[in-house]
């Protein structure tokens, strides 16, 4: 019994000196020194010196000025022609009080009208088509227009129905027109042609306007050209046909609208009224 209490004392013994000899080996042990990482810093390369060209300009020499032969290969600009044909309508009753048409004789040229309502004058490009240049050509021939001095002013006053006038320019001729209503049946024809092209290109704004901004509107403005169409009031309806094509399939119209255009383009391809 003696010889085991030894033991057992001896045992406890050499733990405690296991358990002081580890402490102090782990307070001697120190922990491994971190390597400090070295950033490389590139070595900026020298800078080129930049090579002076003998043949450039120096820095105070204005554009254009050197010795450079080349053209400008650039096609010159397109010099409208002149206008030679003009037409005038005023009446400061009617809804549109004032109408002025000037055209080359290839008939391009533009239409500026006044609507009462507003005042203000707009204008828009035209192209007036062969076929109604033709009847202005034989209108004017027939009149032998530039060599005549006839007055084609009715001998009664009818400037209620509002005052045309006519101006032909030909080379170094020239003659202008004026009258409220006529007997000529020359100039009768002529004043029919330019209020023809009138109602076209005024009627190709408004819808244009009705389209962007009131489409409510193009179901009226429809029934006006096919009214007008029906009296032969439009200069040349086929020049339409395209205008009235696009509207069959914008969304924006209604859908009466859209049906009439349709049919209106299909009665001008039958060529009929």
């Amino acid at each position: 019994m003696q010889l085991l209490r030894s033991i057992l004392v001896l045992a406890v013994a050499a733990i405690f000196l296991g358990s002081a000899v580890l402490a102090q080996t782990k307070k001697r042990t120190k922990p491994p020194e971190k390597t400090p990482v070295v950033a490389t810093v590139p070595t900026p390369s020298p800078s080129p010196e930049p090579v002076t060209d003998a043949r450039s300009p120096k820095k105070n020499e204005r554009p254009g000025t050197g010795s450079s032969t080349t053209k400008n290969s650039a096609p010159p600009a397109t010099i409208a022609t002149e206008p030679t044909y003009f037409y005038e309508f005023a009446q400061p009753d009617f809804d549109i009080k004032k109408i002025v048409i000037q055209h080359d004789e290839a008939g391009v040229g533009t239409i500026m009208f006044i609507k009462r309502m507003f005042g203000d004058a707009v204008t828009d490009p035209i192209n007036v088509s062969r076929e109604t240049m033709d009847r202005i050509n034989a209108a004017y021939a027939a009149l032998n227009f530039l060599d005549s001095t006839e007055n084609y002013q009715y001998e009664k006053d009818y400037a209620h129905l509002g005052v045309m006038t006519f101006r032909l320019k030909r080379g170094d001729k020239q003659r202008m027109a004026m009258f409220n209503y006529t007997t000529n049946a020359d100039a009768k024809a002529l004043a029919d042609e330019y209020r023809k092209l009138g109602n076209q290109f005024i009627w190709v704004f408004d819808i244009s306007v009705a389209r962007e901004n009131q489409p409510l509107e193009a179901p009226k403005l429809l029934d006006a050209l096919d009214s007008q169409m029906r009296r032969n009031e439009i200069s040349d309806p086929a020049q339409l046909v395209p205008l009235l094509k696009s509207m069959i399939d914008d969304e924006r119209l209604p859908l009466i609208a859209r049906n009439h255009a349709g049919k209106l383009a299909e009665r001008i391809g039958k060529g009929k009224k």
